[in-house]
């Protein structure tokens, strides 16, 4: 069902090889029918394959290179899980720069199962209540964030989950999240 919650609104997803299929495509699709322009930022060109369970997945478009893309340009941030995806990313100075400039503007992010990786290099979790694929609750809780084991946590502008079964609520709380947040976050005027 589609509706215009986030119509006008433009959600970066920060994503290369081997994320989780179902965590950029289902939360993807939720934003799109919730009236989000969604745009998949990469550190690779063309495509990038997403990891299906066990396996290899299917090919996503890369819409913007990370190095022609900009925080300002957008509303909000998703971070997709898979192991793969996450460990390359936070390994990827311009990828951690990304993210800590939403965190420092102030602008919402979800992200799910590895996800928090990345906020943990870019030293954004100390203080906040989050969940996660329970590898990452040791990794978490000693960038001194609080972990918990739910389907979805939300503190503050984070929203987090732990892996697919948990998209039904990830992707609820999300849009409710970026509906709020993401109206208050302006993006930069371009003269």
């Amino acid at each position: 069902m589609t509706n215009s919650t986030l119509k006008g609104k433009r959600i970066a997803i920060l994503a290369t090889d081997g994320f989780e299929q179902l965590e950029l495509t289902e939360p993807r699709k939720a934003l799109n029918d919730a009236g989000a322009d969604t745009f998949v930022v990469s550190p690779k060109d063309g495509k990038i394959k997403g990891w299906n369970h066990k396996e290899w997945g299917q090919e996503i478009p890369v819409d913007v290179h990370l190095d022609s893309a900009h925080p300002a340009d957008f509303h909000a941030l998703l971070l997709p899980g898979g192991v793969m995806n996450p460990d390359h990313l936070r390994m990827n100075p311009r990828a951690v720069n990304f993210v800590r400039q939403f965190v420092d503007a102030g602008k919402p992010i979800a992200a799910i199962c590895h996800g928090p990786w990345t906020l943990v290099e870019a030293d954004a979790v100390r203080g906040r209540t989050m969940t996660s694929w329970p590898s990452l609750k040791t990794d978490l809780k000693n960038a001194g964030a609080k972990w918990v084991d739910k389907e979805v946590s939300r503190d503050g502008l984070f929203v987090t989950s732990r892996k697919p079964d948990d998209l039904p609520a990830f992707n609820r709380e999300m849009v409710q999240l970026f509906s709020e947040a993401a109206g208050e976050s302006q993006l930069k005027k371009t003269a």
